[in-house]
Protein backbone atom coordinates (compact mmCIF):
# COMPACT_ATOMS: atom_id res chain seq x y z
CA UNK A 1 0.00 0.00 0.00
CA UNK A 2 1.30 3.43 -0.95
CA UNK A 3 -0.15 6.45 0.87
CA UNK A 4 0.70 10.03 0.01
CA UNK A 5 0.78 12.36 2.99
CA UNK A 6 -2.35 14.42 3.70
CA UNK A 7 -2.99 18.09 2.87
CA UNK A 8 -0.52 20.51 4.47
CA UNK A 9 0.05 24.10 5.35
CA UNK A 10 1.77 26.09 2.62
CA UNK A 11 4.84 26.99 4.68
CA UNK A 12 6.23 25.72 7.95
CA UNK A 13 6.97 28.23 10.71
CA UNK A 14 10.63 27.19 10.45
CA UNK A 15 10.69 27.71 6.69
CA UNK A 16 11.90 24.11 6.19
CA UNK A 17 9.86 21.95 3.82
CA UNK A 18 10.34 18.89 6.05
CA UNK A 19 8.61 20.74 8.91
CA UNK A 20 5.34 21.46 7.07
CA UNK A 21 2.36 20.26 9.11
CA UNK A 22 -1.07 19.01 8.16
CA UNK A 23 -3.83 21.57 7.89
CA UNK A 24 -7.38 20.91 9.15
CA UNK A 25 -8.43 19.19 5.93
CA UNK A 26 -5.31 17.04 6.18
CA UNK A 27 -6.29 15.91 9.68
CA UNK A 28 -9.76 14.92 8.44
CA UNK A 29 -8.51 13.22 5.25
CA UNK A 30 -5.82 11.20 7.06
CA UNK A 31 -8.42 10.03 9.59
CA UNK A 32 -10.78 9.12 6.73
CA UNK A 33 -8.07 6.96 5.11
CA UNK A 34 -7.32 5.34 8.49
CA UNK A 35 -10.99 4.53 8.90
CA UNK A 36 -11.02 3.04 5.40
CA UNK A 37 -7.95 0.89 6.16
CA UNK A 38 -9.53 -0.39 9.39
CA UNK A 39 -12.77 -1.33 7.67
CA UNK A 40 -11.14 -2.96 4.60
CA UNK A 41 -8.78 -5.67 5.86
CA UNK A 42 -6.12 -6.74 5.78
CA UNK A 43 -4.52 -3.90 7.72
CA UNK A 44 -0.80 -3.20 7.41
CA UNK A 45 1.57 -5.16 9.64
CA UNK A 46 4.50 -2.85 8.92
CA UNK A 47 4.39 0.87 8.13
CA UNK A 48 7.36 2.73 6.65
CA UNK A 49 6.96 6.47 7.22
CA UNK A 50 8.98 9.37 5.85
CA UNK A 51 10.56 11.49 8.59
CA UNK A 52 8.88 14.65 7.25
CA UNK A 53 6.43 16.03 9.82
CA UNK A 54 3.49 15.84 7.38
CA UNK A 55 4.07 12.14 6.69
CA UNK A 56 4.38 11.32 10.39
CA UNK A 57 1.21 13.28 11.18
CA UNK A 58 -0.63 11.54 8.34
CA UNK A 59 0.22 8.19 9.88
CA UNK A 60 -0.67 9.40 13.41
CA UNK A 61 -4.15 10.55 12.33
CA UNK A 62 -4.74 7.42 10.22
CA UNK A 63 -3.58 5.18 13.07
CA UNK A 64 -5.81 6.98 15.58
CA UNK A 65 -8.81 6.31 13.32
CA UNK A 66 -7.84 2.62 13.18
CA UNK A 67 -7.35 2.36 16.95
CA UNK A 68 -8.90 -0.66 18.66
CA UNK A 69 -10.15 -2.12 15.36
CA UNK A 70 -6.91 -3.59 14.04
CA UNK A 71 -3.69 -4.82 15.60
CA UNK A 72 -1.06 -2.12 15.96
CA UNK A 73 1.52 -2.49 13.20
CA UNK A 74 5.25 -2.08 13.57
CA UNK A 75 6.25 1.44 12.46
CA UNK A 76 9.62 2.44 11.08
CA UNK A 77 10.64 6.05 10.39
CA UNK A 78 12.68 6.04 7.18
CA UNK A 79 14.60 9.25 6.36
CA UNK A 80 15.33 7.94 2.85
CA UNK A 81 11.63 8.22 1.92
CA UNK A 82 11.74 12.04 2.00
CA UNK A 83 12.20 13.28 -1.57
CA UNK A 84 12.78 9.72 -2.76
CA UNK A 85 12.60 8.64 -6.38
CA UNK A 86 10.73 5.45 -7.35
CA UNK A 87 13.81 3.19 -7.22
CA UNK A 88 14.73 4.49 -3.76
CA UNK A 89 11.22 3.76 -2.46
CA UNK A 90 11.26 0.33 -4.09
CA UNK A 91 14.58 -0.35 -2.37
CA UNK A 92 13.00 0.43 1.02
CA UNK A 93 10.08 -1.89 0.19
CA UNK A 94 12.51 -4.69 -0.64
CA UNK A 95 14.37 -4.10 2.63
CA UNK A 96 11.08 -4.85 4.42
CA UNK A 97 11.76 -8.51 3.57
CA UNK A 98 13.85 -8.68 6.74
CA UNK A 99 10.70 -8.21 8.85
CA UNK A 100 8.55 -10.32 6.49
CA UNK A 101 5.22 -8.52 6.82
CA UNK A 102 2.22 -9.84 4.90
CA UNK A 103 0.95 -6.28 4.35
CA UNK A 104 3.15 -3.20 4.06
CA UNK A 105 2.15 0.47 4.01
CA UNK A 106 4.53 3.20 2.83
CA UNK A 107 3.68 6.81 3.77
CA UNK A 108 5.58 9.23 1.56
CA UNK A 109 5.61 12.00 -0.99
CA UNK A 110 5.04 12.89 -4.61
CA UNK A 111 6.34 12.86 -7.22
CA UNK A 112 8.23 9.67 -6.27
CA UNK A 113 5.27 7.85 -4.73
CA UNK A 114 2.99 8.53 -7.70
CA UNK A 115 5.70 7.55 -10.18
CA UNK A 116 6.32 4.33 -8.25
CA UNK A 117 2.60 3.49 -8.16
CA UNK A 118 2.41 3.94 -11.93
CA UNK A 119 5.56 1.88 -12.48
CA UNK A 120 4.40 -0.99 -10.24
CA UNK A 121 1.05 -1.29 -11.98
CA UNK A 122 1.04 -4.14 -14.45
CA UNK A 123 -2.63 -4.99 -14.25
CA UNK A 124 -5.63 -4.34 -12.07
CA UNK A 125 -8.93 -2.56 -11.75
CA UNK A 126 -9.38 -0.40 -14.86
CA UNK A 127 -11.19 2.44 -13.04
CA UNK A 128 -8.49 2.53 -10.38
CA UNK A 129 -5.76 2.52 -13.03
CA UNK A 130 -7.42 5.38 -14.89
CA UNK A 131 -7.85 7.44 -11.69
CA UNK A 132 -4.26 6.77 -10.60
CA UNK A 133 -2.92 7.74 -14.03
CA UNK A 134 -4.35 11.25 -13.54
CA UNK A 135 -2.82 12.05 -10.18
CA UNK A 136 -2.01 10.80 -6.69
CA UNK A 137 -3.51 13.60 -4.60
CA UNK A 138 -2.84 14.16 -0.92
CA UNK A 139 -4.14 11.20 1.11
CA UNK A 140 -4.27 9.08 -2.06
CA UNK A 141 -3.94 5.37 -1.28
CA UNK A 142 -2.88 2.82 -3.90
CA UNK A 143 -3.33 -0.82 -2.86
CA UNK A 144 -1.38 -3.49 -4.73
CA UNK A 145 -1.21 -7.24 -4.70
CA UNK A 146 1.86 -9.11 -5.91
CA UNK A 147 1.90 -12.78 -6.81
CA UNK A 148 4.88 -13.51 -4.61
CA UNK A 149 5.70 -14.12 -0.98
CA UNK A 150 9.13 -12.51 -1.34
CA UNK A 151 9.39 -8.71 -1.04
CA UNK A 152 12.57 -8.97 -3.11
CA UNK A 153 10.41 -9.98 -6.09
CA UNK A 154 8.34 -6.78 -5.98
CA UNK A 155 9.23 -4.92 -9.16
CA UNK A 156 7.94 -2.66 -11.88
CA UNK A 157 4.86 -3.84 -13.83
CA UNK A 158 4.42 -6.89 -11.54
CA UNK A 159 1.73 -5.33 -9.35
CA UNK A 160 -1.98 -5.82 -9.53
CA UNK A 161 -3.61 -2.48 -8.60
CA UNK A 162 -6.45 -3.71 -6.38
CA UNK A 163 -7.81 -0.25 -5.61
CA UNK A 164 -7.01 3.42 -5.61
CA UNK A 165 -8.76 5.48 -2.94
CA UNK A 166 -8.81 9.20 -2.21
CA UNK A 167 -10.84 11.19 0.30
CA UNK A 168 -12.72 12.76 -2.64
CA UNK A 169 -13.66 9.31 -4.01
CA UNK A 170 -14.72 8.15 -0.53
CA UNK A 171 -16.92 11.23 -0.12
CA UNK A 172 -18.48 10.66 -3.57
CA UNK A 173 -19.22 7.06 -2.61
CA UNK A 174 -21.00 8.08 0.56
CA UNK A 175 -23.24 10.65 -1.18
Amino acid sequence: MLLRHAKTETDAPTGRDQDRRLDERGHQDAAMIGDFLASHPPAPQLVLVSTAVRAQQTWEFARAAMQDRVAAPQVELVPELYGAEPMQILHQIRLAAVLDPQQLLVVGHNPGLHELALALTGQGDSDARQELSRNMPTSGLAVFDFETDDWGDVSFTRGNLVMFITPKLLKQGSD
